[in-house]
């Protein structure tokens, strides 16, 4: 397997650009031992307006969001954030990319109190094609409904995208792959479809969209929200709603979304075929517009477009 962070030589931290090889933890910190960290997924696009980061603003909001949920004061406002993302990207000299910002408790005290440990920020840039691979981009993927609950509302913050909560994502991931499915779809605490290891989903039943609500402990999508708005747009009727295990089996169309999956069908979920075992009709109208909305192709979407500046000043290098 190649290494994805080949050619990357900075790293941006703390308010200043690093050298890869220095952008090192300490292996006291605290969120290396309790998982006390939030993070951010972004991508960047090549347009033909040149790199541009979707979302951006959105994608910010929730990582302050999610870091104030669990108490961690950010020293840096969005702005200074948005333009370090751009600032890591020209660095790099990179045209598209998979953007990295975690918010993280440091090296200082130990101990299951958080409060006294250090909130370092760093961002990290690198080229990362579809999570779930092009040929699953294109063909569909199967899943396999795991034996793991997704975390619920009563145990931590579903809504926050928090380091530590993800190892419930991982143990699902780990189960679909040794049964030899490329993804896990979570079933909520009350035994209704809740979302996949990394990807929100969607259900297509006699023209209609249906995907969990925010009560399903769903992580609230930046891609979700979007694709439910290009959804409406082309006038297809999205429903949010509980949805049943065997709703999905019944589907005539399904697939998951999410900033590194972008969207992707599905094909089969536990060996039943979903519809004809081919992306639907419905799948590709919104996939083929949601994708001319990440590349900047739709005039209508561009404002979800935020073009990395030309440098205007030299970096702040360490």
């Amino acid at each position: 397997m190649s290494n994805p962070f080949a050619g990357i030589r900075w790293i941006w931290k703390n308010g200043q650009l690093i050298d890869f090889e220095k952008a090192t933890v300490h292996v006291l910190s605290h969120a290396l031992h309790y998982g006390s960290g939030v993070f951010e997924g972004i991508r960047c696009y090549d347009t033909r307006q040149g790199p541009a980061v979707f979302r951006l603003a959105e994608h910010l909001r929730r990582l302050e969001n999610s870091a104030k949920a669990y108490r961690m004061p950010i020293a840096f406002s969005a702005d200074e954030l948005a333009e370090a993302c751009c600032e890591t990207i020209r660095a790099n000299e990179l045209q598209a990319c998979y953007i990295r910002p975690i918010v993280f408790r440091g090296y200082g005290t130990m101990g299951l109190f958080p409060l006294d440990a250090p909130v370092d920020v760093t961002i990290a840039v690198w080229e990362w094609g579809s999570y779930l691979g092009d040929e699953g981009k294109a063909n569909g993927i199967r899943a396999k409904v795991s034996s793991w609950r997704r975390i619920s509302h009563d145990s931590l913050i579903p809504h926050a995208k928090a380091t530590g909560q993800y190892l419930n994502s991982i143990l699902a991931k780990i189960e679909s792959h040794k049964a030899g499915y490329e993804e896990a779809i979570l079933l909520d605490d009350k035994g209704y479809v809740c979302e996949g290891s990394g990807e929100n989903i969607f259900v297509v039943r006699d023209g209609r969209l249906i995907t969990p609500g925010q009560t399903a402990s769903i992580l609230d999508g930046i891609n979700r929200k979007s694709i439910i708005q290009i959804a409406r747009d082309l006038g297809f009727e999205v429903v949010e709603r509980d949805l049943a295990r065997a709703e999905l089996y019944l589907a005539d169309e399904v697939f998951v979304s999410g900033t590194a999956a972008e969207l992707t069908p599905l094909r089969k979920l536990d060996d039943h075929a979903i519809g004809d075992g081919r992306p639907g009709e419905i799948t590709r109208a919104v996939q083929a517009a949601f994708e001319d909305a990440l590349h900047g192709r739709s005039e209508r979407y561009r404002e979800w477009l935020d073009p990395v500046p030309v440098q205007s000043a030299a970096p702040q290098v360490a």
